[in-house]
């Protein structure tokens, strides 16, 4: 079956370049042979329309939006994306008029129990090439797989129950519906759709629900394999889960995008942390192969190669991004890769079809836990080449120094907590980490360039405060039941919610992947709240403060890199240098990725922003 997979499609009566997947190929590059927006009239762009989501609070069910993070495609002449509500939607492309939408009413089930209110990043495309070679898009909503006509929207009667597979059939235990979700679309091989899910991080049970990663057929929606994370009985791997941990132990999902070297016949899974995030007492263990990029035979499911990337997990330390598979020359020598990028701040690159390290990854001691129970693995595995692209751990030397009076008070904080290098456990007292939760990288993972071979990454450089405290059988309705759970916020502050390590707070990285080096780095966009903060009137800020954001960034032919990744203004940059050559304000935090397409010899750039009803996609063409 051929499906959409290639970049670039000619139509006949002018230029057509599309964006027929996620990471604008199955190998997840966000790289575009454009040329039309360049370096020499970057500077012109103007927003062209504006299409808003129309969402907000749900008084009736309870729920809210959260942030608007989808990247579109273009497929066919047409923008097909999901909002934060799960709705799928078909927008005309140079006008932002909206074709049709379809609302699976994933409200309907109460709010999702992440924290973050509903969000959802893109949908997937089909072409049923059996069937006139109509066009059908995959949406996963919490927990259904949908398959939709691309022409109109509507259910296809033929996949599954009425256009819907139920996706909590099948699993390795029974779970409750409404804690089972997806937030990233889903990747199509030939006639098979594959696919993970998201689990909130405070569900902390037995038998929450597990990370089960499975292929429907793309017609009928009938499973064709199952891939198991947490390996049961007789499976590679089952017996890194001390005490029949592997039993009771749910998460260690795919909740991040996957990527597909649709050659080989390959898909690449990065895997997240096991249940629970900071203690893992009830899982004594390396626990196979939670934290590990996985890459199984497409068609079958099985096991290919996996390299597990961090040992027992306790920092929430998820495999966030994408997997990049890029076709590198370390020491001349042409390599077909893959690379992972980490919340930790490290880019892990390996051989695509062994698995092999192509620089080598040591396994150096890391910290002990003092937590009663707790069995931290003695060692996590470095890669030698490249360098981290994010500050790691922490050090008085590292408090927030705007000035004076603020770095003894920061100082004077840091020394109430636990602190040291990278790896260092949670604790009672409080343990702060860096990178924190939400990376390093994070869903948005890198953008390559094949010209250059340099993988662009936007950071975030914040710590995260990981505090214990006793858990036991809670009520029922706070859906916890473990020996220790994190205590209160994550959030590393003080002073009324500054932070206590000093700027920059984000970072826009150039990895030269033929050497294994940073060819750049600059601090990228701004905090508009911290310079508005009242302990910081009259002091004088740094020109850019960092954006704390975890959306990615898309590299053109042009020799620019598009990003918005959390500050308030979308910005084109030097990919040669890392100049800032042109932003626009838009009044609101970028929270998508961003994606460009050609229509008509026109070339526009689409990013999403904001979120309830402020959540808006905003398309930006060449002006006068």
């Amino acid at each position: 079956m051929w499906r959409v997979s290639f970049l670039v499609a000619a139509v006949a009566f002018g230029q057509t370049t599309e964006w027929g997947v996620y990471g604008g190929d199955d190998g997840g590059s966000k790289y575009s042979p454009l040329t039309a927006i360049n370096k020499a009239n970057v500077a012109k762009l103007r927003p062209a329309w504006e299409w808003k989501t129309g969402e907000g609070p749900n008084a009736q069910y309870k729920t809210f939006p959260g942030t608007f993070q989808a990247t579109p495609l273009l497929v066919d002449g047409v923008l097909y994306l999901s909002t934060p509500y799960n709705r799928a939607v078909a927008l005309d492309p140079t006008s932002g008029r909206e074709l049709w939408s379809y609302d699976p009413k994933a409200y309907v089930d109460g709010q999702v129990p992440n924290g973050t209110g509903f969000v959802h990043r893109g949908v997937a495309a089909w072409r049923d090439t059996a069937n006139g070679g109509k066009l059908r898009l995959f949406m996963n909503s919490r927990y259904r797989l949908i398959s939709l006509d691309a022409a109109t929207g509507k259910p296809v009667p033929g996949f599954g129950d009425n256009g819907v597979v139920d996706l909590t059939k099948g699993l390795s235990w029974e779970i409750n519906p409404k804690h089972y979700t997806n937030t990233s679309p889903p990747v199509v091989y030939q006639d098979l759709i594959i696919l993970g899910n998201g689990v909130a991080d405070r569900l902390v049970y037995k038998n929450d629900p597990p990370g089960d990663v499975r292929a429907f057929h793309a017609r009928t929606g009938k499973l064709v394999w199952t891939f198991h994370p947490v390996p049961r009985k007789g499976e590679f791997g089952n017996e890194t889960w001390g005490d029949e941990s592997w039993k009771i132990t749910g998460h260690t999902n795919v909740w991040a995008p996957m990527t597909l070297d649709a050659k080989r016949g390959l898909v690449y899974l990065p895997l997240s942390t096991p249940s629970n995030d900071f203690y893992g007492g009830r899982r004594p263990g390396q626990n196979l192969f939670a934290e590990s990029l996985v890459c199984l035979d497409a068609k079958t499911g099985v096991r290919r190669w996996h390299q597990q990337l961090v040992h027992h997990g306790l920092w929430d330390y998820d495999l966030p991004s994408p997997p990049n598979l890029v076709t590198i020359y370390p020491n001349g020598k042409r390599t077909d890769a893959v690379v992972q990028l980490t919340k930790m701040g490290f880019a892990f690159v390996f051989e695509r079809e062994t698995g092999k390290p192509v620089w080598p990854i040591e396994e150096r001691p890391v910290g002990k836990s003092d937590v009663p129970g707790e069995q931290a693995w003695p060692t996590q595995p470095f890669p030698t080449k490249p360098p981290p692209f994010a500050p790691q751990g922490v050090s008085l030397d590292d408090a927030f120094d705007l000035t004076p009076e603020l770095r003894a008070e920061a100082m004077a904080e840091l020394k109430k907590y636990k602190i040291g290098p990278l790896y260092t456990p949670p604790s009672f007292v409080g343990t702060l980490m860096r990178p924190g939760l939400i990376g390093g990288a994070n869903w948005g993972g890198g953008a390559f360039d094949p010209e250059t071979q340099r993988l662009y990454v936007k950071s975030t450089n914040l710590p995260a405060l990981a505090r214990l405290r006793k858990g036991g059988a809670g009520p029922q309705a706070a859906d916890v039941d473990a020996d220790y759970v994190r205590e209160g916020a994550t959030n590393a502050e003080f002073h009324e919610g500054l932070p206590l390590l000093k700027p920059p707070y984000g970072h826009l990285t150039a990895i030269d992947l033929n050497k294994g080096e940073l060819a750049w780095q600059v601090p990228f966009g701004d905090n508009a709240a911290l310079r508005a903060h009242p302990a910081l009137k009259g002091v004088a800020l740094p020109k850019v403060l960092g954006a704390v954001g975890v959306a990615g960034a898309i590299v053109t032919k042009g020799g620019l890199v598009f990003v918005g990744g959390g500050d308030t203004a979308f910005h084109a940059v030097d990919a040669a240098t890392g100049q800032d050559l042109w932003n626009w304000p838009l009044a609101r935090r970028t929270t998508g990725t961003p994606m460009t397409f050609q229509m008509g010899g026109v070339q526009y750039v689409v990013i999403a922003s904001g979120n309830g009803a402020d959540a808006v996609l905003t398309a930006f063409a060449l002006g006068n």
